[in-house]
């Protein structure tokens, strides 16, 4: 629960920080619109600048004084998807030109093999809960995977081969590195930006649409309020889940029928509570004068400083330039 890190913001003082969030959001918007331009051809150009968009990233979390540790905890909760996503490229996706970089390796699924890794998962399963650093572990158990599978040919089923090609390599990692920039990058906006400031962003991008008799400040306010209440449930639900096991429910050792159950009592708290706050923020703001549709004011009016058209104009630049090598080149 603790991994999840959009809707958190992490208090500064740095340029990020300070930057308009009409300006932080258009860039964001911008960049990741510049990182899908990016063909997937496996080539290493595209490579090449998916990497700078890496290392920008990285100067970015640097000069934001956010730890970088924070961001790539993020990264934990898509660890599945991206291993999976990496080995359905690498064994899966032939490419157009077969250029090995390796020689055929056999790997065997045989009567020997298939239990060996019977037995691996139900010892990863009992050993995980006593390994202090767990996304290593998780990587280890994935090559053991294979290392068994490659060592125990004996009562063969059938057997298949896996040939590392330049093409498959390089396409599994743009994939990798596209879908951690894009998350270090959203992390990072929610990171540098308190929520009031992404409502008054987000109304302020939308305000073409008042023209078109577009609730903006409505949907503006409800997207506010989702970013903010992501971390709230989670840390409520965190809290159940450990009143829970000081009552004597484990929710890592059980059946599946008694797992069910754990999930069905889990919900239900959930959902009172939210249902809970649902009315209680309602009726503050209630209180505090909000009516839907009507004009509000606002204690902090945003305006544009020197900082933002620079920081605009760079990633206009950026924008411009991987727009010209992918369609000009």
């Amino acid at each position: 629960m603790n991994n999840m890190t959009i809707g958190q913001y992490i208090p500064g003082n740095s340029w990020l920080h300070q930057l308009d969030p009409r300006v932080k959001m258009m860039s964001l918007i911008m960049l990741l619109i510049s990182i899908f331009l990016i063909p997937i051809q496996g080539n290493q150009v595209d490579l090449y600048m998916l990497a700078g968009y890496l290392l920008l990233t990285i100067l970015l979390i640097m000069s934001s004084q956010i730890p970088i540790l924070k961001v790539l905890q993020g990264l934990r909760p898509i660890l599945f998807l991206l291993t999976f996503t990496v080995l359905i490229q690498i064994l899966i996706v032939m490419p157009n030109e077969k250029v090995a970089l390796t020689q055929p390796v056999t790997f065997y699924l045989s009567w020997s093999s298939i239990s060996a890794l019977l037995v691996w998962f139900i010892f990863y399963q009992w050993s995980k809960k006593w390994v202090r650093f767990k996304t290593l572990y998780f990587l280890f158990s994935v090559i053991m995977v294979f290392f068994l599978q490659y060592i125990l040919p004996f009562g063969n089923v059938f057997d298949y081969e896996v040939i590392l090609y330049e093409e498959t390599v390089l396409r599994a990692l743009f994939i990798f590195f596209r879908i951690v920039i894009i998350i270090m990058l959203t992390s990072l906006l929610t990171f540098t930006t308190m929520t009031t400031d992404i409502n008054d962003g987000l109304e302020g991008i939308l305000l073409p649409l008042k023209w078109m008799k577009v609730p903006v400040d409505v949907l503006a306010m409800m997207v506010s309020l989702t970013l903010r209440y992501i971390p709230t449930l989670l840390i409520e639900t965190d809290k159940i889940m450990k009143a829970q096991a000081s009552r004597g429910v484990d929710f890592k050792e059980a059946s599946l029928k008694e797992k069910v159950t754990q999930v069905i009592s889990l919900l239900i708290p959930v959902f009172v509570i939210s249902f809970k706050r649902a009315e209680d923020l309602a009726n503050a703001m209630e209180v505090r004068g909000y009516v839907i549709g009507q004009k509000r004011t606002k204690i902090d009016v945003l305006k544009i400083k020197y900082t933002d058209f620079i920081s605009l104009f760079m990633v206009i630049l950026i924008m411009s330039l991987t727009i010209y090598q992918v369609f000009f080149t």
